[in-house]
Parts: C-alpha cells; sequence; structure tokens
C-alpha cells in the first residue's frame, strides 16, 4: 500500500470567478500524479475544498493507506482540523464530504506557506485560465493506475 503526500491549492480569478485547483501527489517510493482541473465558477475557498477532494479521491482510488496533505489554506487547514468551525453551509457541506473520505486513510493536513506551494498554484491557476483539465502520472507505480485518477467534476460544479 502506498503512503503518499499531497499539496493541494484552489485559487479563482475573481471571487467568484473562473477557477481551478492543482494538486501534487508524490508517492514515498518516488513517483508523482500532478492534477490540474478547471471547477468552473468558484469563490476561493470552494477551490481549496474541491483541490482537497480530488487529492482524498486520487488517494483512494490509488488504494493508499496514508495520506499527508499539505495546503497553504489556513481556513481549510484549521476547518479540517477542527480549530475553525464552518460557518458556510456550502463549505460545511465540502469539509463533511472531505472528513468522510479521509475517514479511509491514515489522513493528516497541515498548513505551507505559500512559496512552499509553488507547483500546486501553478496547476491551479493554469486551469483556472485555460479551462481545461489535465492529469500527469509518472513513475512505475503510477502507471497502471492513471486511468484510475480520472474522476469526472463532482456535481455541484458549475460548467
Amino acid at each position: 500500500m502506498l503512503d503518499l503526500v499531497a499539496y493541494v491549492d484552489g485559487g479563482s480569478l475573481g471571487n467568484p470567478g473562473p477557477a481551478g485547483v492543482g494538486v501534487v501527489i508524490e508517492a514515498t517510493v518516488g513517483g508523482k500524479i500532478t492534477i490540474a482541473k478547471w471547477i468552473g465558477q468558484q469563490d476561493n475557498n470552494v477551490a481549496e475544498y474541491l483541490a482537497l477532494v480530488e487529492a482524498l479521491q486520487c488517494a483512494l482510488a490509488l488504494k493508499a493507506r496514508k495520506l499527508h496533505v499539505y495546503s497553504d489554506s489556513q481556513v481549510i487547514v484549521r476547518q479540517m482540523l477542527g480549530a475553525y468551525s464552518c460557518r458556510s453551509p456550502r463549505l460545511y457541506s465540502l469539509n463533511w464530504v472531505c472528513r468522510k473520505l479521509a475517514r479511509s486513510l491514515d489522513f493528516s493536513i497541515s498548513h505551507i506557506a505559500r512559496e512552499r506551494n509553488r507547483e500546486a498554484n501553478r496547476l491551479a491557476g493554469t486551469a483556472a485560465r485555460n479551462r481545461r483539465a489535465k492529469i500527469d502520472c509518472i513513475g512505475v507505480q503510477f502507471e497502471s493506475t492513471a486511468l484510475a485518477v480520472e474522476v469526472p467534476a463532482p456535481q455541484w460544479v458549475e460548467t
């Protein structure tokens, strides 16, 4: 079973505006998956949560045992750790989905400085600007599961 580390970021061009998510997933044994996905018109916090959902879904599709997530969003990290409450019904729903998915893994999350999350940030920005999705899998351990991580956009995403 895989132990994974994910760097996640979500962003929108305007708040709300065209939005994208960027996810970089690395296996402790080597290999990397990058995901850039356009998610329609969203605000920044929804985009951040959808990046986390993407990382969790990918880890589960890969049958990972452990996932540690780094995010530059203090709001998302603190809400996932229970330090902040979710007042927005939309964020509450996304937080609930993330917690439910995380229960299937040895899951942890921590805050990272924006400067250390550049690749995920670049992927999110590219997806928001180009309105496209792109998934790249590098490494032998990910080649056979590349198609499994192509998760369709959630139903709440407006296209």
